[in-house]
């Protein structure tokens, strides 16, 4: 079995890439993004870029660890991929 195979299969994937995971991603990036914009005279800017990341991914259903690790980027492979799996049992 690869190693992106492996990662689809973890509980993390499954999460991640779950309704709630999404949402989750969602929220932090939200977050991320407010506290940046609060803290603009310092390193905020740099907060606010870091929020879009898990904004964007949840809110698109991407997953940016599984390319990685040769993995498709696809929310929905990945959940394919791990669905698979448990149909071959």
């Amino acid at each position: 079995m690869d190693l992106a195979t492996r990662f689809a299969r973890s509980s993390f994937a499954r999460f991640i890439n779950s309704s709630a995971g999404r949402m989750m991603r969602i929220i932090v990036g939200l977050v991320l993004i407010i506290w940046g914009y609060t803290q603009l005279e310092g390193n905020g800017i740099i907060l606010v870029i870091i929020g879009f990341v898990p904004l964007a991914a949840g809110g698109l259903d991407l997953c940016v660890i599984s390319p990685l690790i040769g993995g498709p980027v696809s929310g929905k492979k990945v959940r394919a991929m791990c669905d698979a799996e448990d149909a071959s049992r």
